[in-house]
């Protein structure tokens, strides 16, 4: 009984990681529109910007400016 527990902890975890990766950068309209203002505000301070945005931390804010920088270029 206890092995069936934790194969099913390690499957939630495994498929909260895969969920997480892909949802990372996608952002929604709003949170876009604020990560621009803010940057713009108060440039490379990803901390402060995420602390604008619930649910989102600093590395996934730079992750998605970096990513929307490199794909302009």
């Amino acid at each position: 009984m206890a092995d069936s527990d934790s194969s099913n902890v390690d499957t939630s975890v495994d498929s909260r990681d895969q969920i997480g990766q892909h949802s990372k950068l996608d952002f929604s309209e709003d949170e876009e529109k604020l990560v621009n203002v803010m940057y713009n505000l108060v440039g490379e301070r990803w901390a402060l910007i995420a602390g604008r945005i619930p649910g989102r931390t600093a590395d996934e804010i730079e992750k998605y400016w970096s990513s929307k920088s490199s794909s302009s270029e």
